[in-house]
């Protein structure tokens, strides 16, 4: 470990003294930098809920100014990765399916049964999952990224990491804002802010509105329809908040926030990253324009036929009210309450091509929604040497999913053609005995309907003992209480008739080839059916079953009623030791455990072609240690710090889609190892400011075997992982941000340079090699000049300069091929890459924009 951290300074040091001229840039403007002063590099946070500067938090924290996340166009969690080194934020089908990873940990998959192992809270308010969270955030005082598990102080307990969002108040000053962008792919952004007195001295308010959109950033072929959008992954919302500032005594203050926000899009569908054999089945069945015969994702081509229509609605109010209790030790009472209600209605195009083969229509049959009340009740006050804090946290969670898939016109006769080897589509037909275009009928669909509810509370203290003017220790505690309960109703509208009847006419004839003493003639002659006889004979038998029972089809899941209720209860919390060698220079030393409530699997799950019976994981924990250095340096110019950490997760879990079926598994281990180093720096340049850091986080998995997992009969799929670097986890992060301001007279001009190097690492859950990203370097830059006092300010802006092309996440066209093998390779895992039939299609990272944005302030 202490290797660790003197290669983080060394590191740290090397990016310090490149700063002004790296091509690697985060930003802070001399007269508006991510400080508090001119002249230090002093930042206030949070992070132990009570205001510190950030030297003196024995915590791993990136802190975002408002300065800095505007400088950078940062509107959403997505968009602030790149002020982030080891933070990875990523959407997949689409884009409420957004999943952040601090030091290569997250919750992967796209299924809302699993808490988010980074946490999302915003003005104090708990947000149940990343994708809740992914919006529009307004005007923003800043952002505070806690790193590692943080098991006491934010709302329900987090494995990995904590985003801390915070906007800004209502004022008692009176103010007035407005903004236009307009930029490429049709961008364009309208937004307006007011805020002042309400009643002198005791109400103030604040409101703010929003509506962005801009054109799609990938072509579509649309293929046989009935699809006519040409492109996808455009942007269109509104977006509101009002809040309310209360101050009736001097010791008494009330914030009441109500927002809401409404989005209107087309998102996502996903370009070849490697065409397979099927290929040449897909172009029969829709003229050619199916797919990419040869892959180019750099072409921003995708293939979809059928719309990717989203609608997300999301609207809450809170009210956090803070009280001084001056006849009780002085203390601050502080409650919080949270009501949220959030909506996604999706159309998906499962299959990724321009064949009319499965899907998801925008009808309501595909979607999610969680209600949630939160109430957070906190008791703290402080002596000379005690700073002491207590409370309690209680939320309620609903969340409702529906869920479909629809077969569409050609899909039964490209199962037909994929399992004859293109020669015949009616080959479905010849295994099942019923007339061709009935056994998976266009129109007829897979339909289900998930409810969970979630009742959990817990107790909490934070406490940090001054044993003297050097030494600080703190303490936290929190047990949790969880219940869970839920209920899933699976139905096939036409009761899977197409696998029912070809299962039954295999049995059938196994039956009949068994009686006759495996004599395949005799069988035939005694009415076995010839097409199953002959796959049983050369062992292809599992295979046609397989591909007319993928879980959508399967007739197991007709009228199936699944309900479970499971309860469970965590300690976790904290112990820390900062000591302060000067006044400008902290050591400290911290273990943590983190805690992420177990869950149930809130997809159609199957073995085989077995429906699973239990659909419940265990809880996430991770035990952290760390080992920090803060230095704030020459007068407060300077800001270096550096942790090496250690964190050892076990049943870590992982949502993964095994070919046939989407399944939740504990991992068993999981440990994650390096450093995080931040510098904040004002230079001696007048009006050139540098904020940066590098992460380095080896993070990797335990070795485990087939008798380690819930379920060993999902070990071929996963035999990559025992051993391996997590996916979503490079290796080396870093990040940087030049500001350079100035003022002429009474104009006022300011640059900034922001980039985010991220080194290579493997988009899927499974591993396979072809889901691999390279290592890739963001730019965005943003030049502006304007009015000495910002009454008006014009910026120039890009995003991505480079236009590098990269693959947010790499998934497995369904249907498409086969990756994993059904017998052991001699490297012990079940995948040879030679034999990997597979088509893979990747969600792509948006290309270069730029713009113009036009400010004006009252």
């Amino acid at each position: 470990m202490m290797g660790v951290a003197k290669a983080a300074l060394l590191t740290s040091v090397a990016l310090l003294v490149t700063a002004p001229v790296a091509a690697l840039a985060q930003d802070a403007t001399p007269d508006a930098a991510p400080v508090a002063s001119e002249d230090s590099t002093t930042v206030i946070v949070t992070a132990q809920k009570r205001e510190q500067r950030l030297q003196d938090v024995p915590i791993v924290v990136t802190t975002l100014s408002a300065k800095l996340l505007q400088d950078a166009g940062v509107r959403d969690i997505k968009d602030m990765q790149i002020l982030t080194p080891g933070l990875t934020v990523t959407s997949t089908q689409n884009e409420t399916l957004t999943t952040a990873r601090i030091r290569g940990v997250g919750t992967v998959g796209d299924n809302p049964g699993l808490e988010s192992s980074v946490g999302v809270v915003v003005d104090g308010v708990y947000r149940p999952r990343n994708g809740v969270g992914f919006g529009d955030l307004g005007e923003m005082e800043r952002i505070e990224v806690l790193k590692g598990p943080q098991g006491t102080l934010f709302g329900k307990n987090t494995s990995a990491g904590v985003i801390n969002i915070i906007t800004k108040k209502p004022s008692f000053t009176f103010g007035a804002e407005g903004e236009a962008t307009f930029g490429n792919y049709g961008a364009q952004g309208y937004s307006a802010s007011v805020t002042g007195p309400i009643v002198q001295d005791l109400v103030a308010g604040r409101l703010y509105i929003a509506k962005r959109s801009h054109d799609g950033y990938t072509d579509v072929d649309t293929g046989v329809g009935p699809r006519t959008l040409k492109s996808d992954q455009d942007q269109d919302f509104t977006t509101a908040r009002g809040q309310l500032l209360f101050t009736p005594s001097a010791d008494a203050e009330i914030r009441v926030i109500g927002d809401f926000s409404h989005r209107d899009e087309y998102c996502c569908v996903a370009a070849q990253t490697r065409t397979g054999p099927t290929g040449a089945i897909i172009q029969a069945l829709s003229a050619n324009h199916g797919l990419a015969t040869t892959a180019d994702p750099e072409a921003r081509l995708a293939y979809s036929n059928r719309d990717t229509h989203q609608v997300v609605r999301d609207g809450g109010v809170s009210v956090e009210g803070n009280f001084k209790l001056n006849g009780l030790w002085d203390s601050t009472l502080t409650t919080v309450t949270g009501i949220r209600d959030w909506k996604a209605t999706n159309g998906q195009d499962l299959d990724y091509t321009g064949a009319d083969i499965l899907y998801r229509k925008d009808n309501g049959d595909f979607n999610a929604r969680f209600k949630t009340f939160s109430q957070e009740v906190r008791l703290a006050g402080a002596t000379e040497h005690l700073n002491w804090l207590v409370g309690g946290f209680y939320v309620k969670e609903d969340l409702t999913r529906a869920d479909s898939y629809v077969y569409g016109s050609s899909y039964e006769p490209y199962i037909g053609l994929l399992l004859s080897s293109g020669t015949d589509p009616a080959f479905v037909s010849k295994l099942t005995g019923r007339p061709f275009g009935t056994n998976f009928k266009a129109g007829e669909q897979a339909r289900d309907h998930y409810t969970q509810s979630d009742e959990s509370y817990a107790l909490f203290t934070n406490n940090s003992w001054k044993v003297n003017n050097a030494l600080e220790l703190t303490m936290g505690l929190r047990y949790t209480h969880e219940k869970k309960s839920m209920t899933a109703l699976y139905t096939n509208s036409d009761n899977g008739v197409g696998c029912g009847t070809g299962v039954q006419k295999y049995g059938q004839a196994a039956a009949l080839l068994a009686a006759k003493g495996g004599n395949t003639t005799a069988a035939v002659v005694a009415g076995a059916n010839p097409y199953w006889v002959g796959a049983i004979a050369t062992g292809k038998a599992s295979t046609l079953v397989g591909a007319l029972c993928p879980f959508w089809a399967n007739p197991g899941f007709n009228n199936r009623r699944s309900e479970d209720s499971q309860s469970d209860g965590d300690l976790s919390g904290t112990l820390k030791a900062a000591w302060h060698v000067t006044d400008d220079v902290m050591l400290y030393g911290s273990y943590a455990r983190g805690y992420k409530a177990g869950g149930f699997n809130l997809d159609r799950a199957q073995t085989g072609i077995t429906p699973d019976t239990n659909l419940w994981f265990d809880p996430e924990t991770v035990d952290s240690y760390e080992l920090g250095l803060k230095t704030a340096l020459f007068d407060g110019a300077l800001a270096l710090n550096i942790t090496a950490f250690d964190q050892q997760y076990q049943n870590f879990q992982l949502n993964t889609f095994l070919g046939t079926a989407f399944v939740v598994e504990s991992i068993p281990d999981l440990k994650s190892q390096g450093f995080d180093a931040d510098v904040y720096w004002r230079t001696p340049i007048a009006g050139l400011s540098f904020q940066g850091g590098v992460s380095y986080a080896d993070t990797k998995y335990g070795n485990f075997t087939a008798a380690d997992l819930d379920n060993p009969a999902h070990f071929p799929g996963l035999s990559l992982l025992p051993g391996a670097q997590v996916s979503f986890a490079p290796k080396w992060t870093s990040s940087g941000a030049i500001t350079w301001g100035h003022t002429f007279g009474k104009i006022r001009t300011s640059a900034n340079l922001t980039a985010k190097y991220t080194s290579d690492y493997n988009t899927g859950s499974d591993l396979v090699p072809f889901k691999a990203q390279d290592g890739y370097t963001l730019v965005n830059a943003r030049l502006s000049f304007g009015a000495a006092d910002r009454a008006w300010t014009v910026e120039v802006w890009g995003q991505n300069l480079t236009d590098v092309s990269y693959k947010q996440v790499v998934i497995n066209a369904p249907l498409q091929g086969q990756g994993f093998q059904s017998t052991v390779q001699a490297d012990g895992t079940y995948y040879n890459k030679a034999l990997d039939t597979n088509t893979y299609d990747a969600f792509l990272g948006a290309p270069k924009t730029y713009g113009v944005t036009l400010r004006v302030k009252y």
